[in-house]
């Protein structure tokens, strides 16, 4: 047991020190070598851990948006609230984890970028990752117009209004490096109580 605790410490403190990595370096300068240096392992201890450096970035990456969907699910499980309620609190929780994660999201720009160049479409990565989330906040809208709390609005709509605030947040977090974005939170209260009937 012990062994597996020290392997996911040892996984989790090589992710931690490779995000700095692609901090400072950027995606595509950064090798398996200068991660492995940063870590103060070999490159052979490190490919244990992970395949190559694009591994180990899709890995924090799948990390963040678990814990961001786990979060959400929880969220949105809250009894007792209205769907205005719930729908404010998943938003919510979204924003916080982005805060929470700004460096990894420098990151992933600067990925995405490196990607574009080579031709491959970034939009359709982006919305590959995010299908699941846009898939919540749909569900969620169409539950408030069955229930007669919402307008009827167009679901398709209404579910890009509110993914546009998590792009918003994204950008002004990553590339204008803000540590904290209440105005978008106030903003996403303001766009969910429109929706009310």
């Amino acid at each position: 047991m012990s062994i597996v605790v020290e392997h996911d410490e040892r996984r989790h403190n090589i992710l931690s020190k490779a995000l700095d990595v692609f901090m400072d370096e950027g995606f595509e300068d950064v090798t398996f070598q200068k991660i492995a240096d940063r870590c103060g392992i070999t490159r052979t201890t490190l490919y244990i851990y992970f395949k190559n450096k694009k591994d180990i970035f899709n890995f924090s990456i799948k990390q963040l948006l678990q814990d961001v969907e786990n979060d959400i699910l929880l969220a949105k499980k809250v009894k007792n609230i209205s769907h205005t309620e719930k729908l404010i609190r998943v938003m919510t929780v979204i924003i916080e984890r982005l805060e929470e994660n700004r460096r990894l999201l420098s990151v992933v720009l600067n990925y995405l970028f490196f990607i574009a160049k080579s031709d491959y479409d970034p939009d359709k990565r982006v919305r590959r990752r995010t299908v699941k989330l846009r898939h919540i906040l749909a569900t969620m809208i169409n539950d408030g117009v069955k229930d007669g709390e919402f307008f009827p609005v167009n679901v398709k709509d209404a579910d890009e209004l509110l993914y546009s605030f998590v792009e918003s947040a994204v950008f002004r977090l990553a590339i204008l490096r803000r540590e904290y974005v209440a105005e978008i939170k106030d903003a996403i209260k303001l766009a969910i109580t429109r929706f009310r009937a």
